[in-house]
C-alpha cells in the first residue's frame, strides 16, 4: 500500500479492497468529504452483499464500532490525503491490523477523520466459508488482543 502511494499522482489517496464496491457517487462524496481541512481522511459504511440478516446486525455493528471509536478499517474504502499520509510515515510495516494502527495513530494525533455514511459493498466470500459465527468471535477476538499489545506477527497465523 505504501508502494502504490508513493506512486501515485493524486492528492487524495483510497485504499480500496479488491473484493469491495464503492458507491456510484463514491469519489464525489470523499471530494466533498476532502474539501477544506476539518478532516485528514476517513472511511465509508460497510455494506455486505448478502440478503443474511446477521449480516445486516454486523453492518450496523460495524457502523457503531466505526463512529465510537473513529478507527475504521481496510474493507470500509480508507481514503487520505496524500500530503497528511507521507507526514505521518504512511501504513505501518506489520501482517495484519496495517489499517487500525494507521487510523489509532490518527485518532491519536487529535486529528479527525470522516466516516460517510453511503455504504461500500464486500463479498460475504469469507465469513460465509468459514462461518459466520465463527468469522466474527475470530475478528473480534484478534481485534481484542491487538488492543491488549499482541504483536500484529502472532496475529496473522489466526487470520490467514
Amino acid at each position: 500500500m505504501n508502494a502504490g502511494a508513493a506512486l501515485a499522482t493524486g492528492d487524495i489517496l483510497l485504499f480500496q479492497h479488491a473484493d469491495t464496491f464503492l458507491p456510484w457517487n463514491a469519489f464525489e462524496l470523499i471530494a466533498a468529504a476532502m474539501s477544506g481541512e476539518r478532516f485528514v481522511g476517513g472511511a465509508f459504511d460497510l455494506g455486505i452483499l448478502s440478503d443474511r440478516r446477521i449480516f445486516r446486525i454486523t453492518e450496523r455493528y460495524a457502523a457503531c464500532r466505526t463512529r465510537i471509536t473513529r478507527v475504521p478499517f481496510g474493507d470500509q474504502s480508507i481514503f487520505i490525503k496524500k500530503s497528511y499520509f507521507r507526514r505521518i510515515g504512511g501504513y505501518g510495516d506489520m501482517a495484519i491490523m496495517e489499517d487500525v494502527e494507521l487510523m489509532t495513530r490518527i485518532r491519536k494525533r487529535g486529528d479527525r477523520v470522516s466516516i460517510l455514511p453511503a455504504k461500500v459493498m464486500t463479498s460475504p466470500r469469507r465469513w460465509e466459508r468459514e462461518g459466520v459465527l465463527y468469522a466474527t468471535a475470530r475478528n473480534w477476538l484478534l481485534q481484542l488482543l491487538y488492543c491488549l499489545g499482541t504483536p500484529p506477527e502472532r496475529l496473522a497465523r489466526f487470520y490467514r
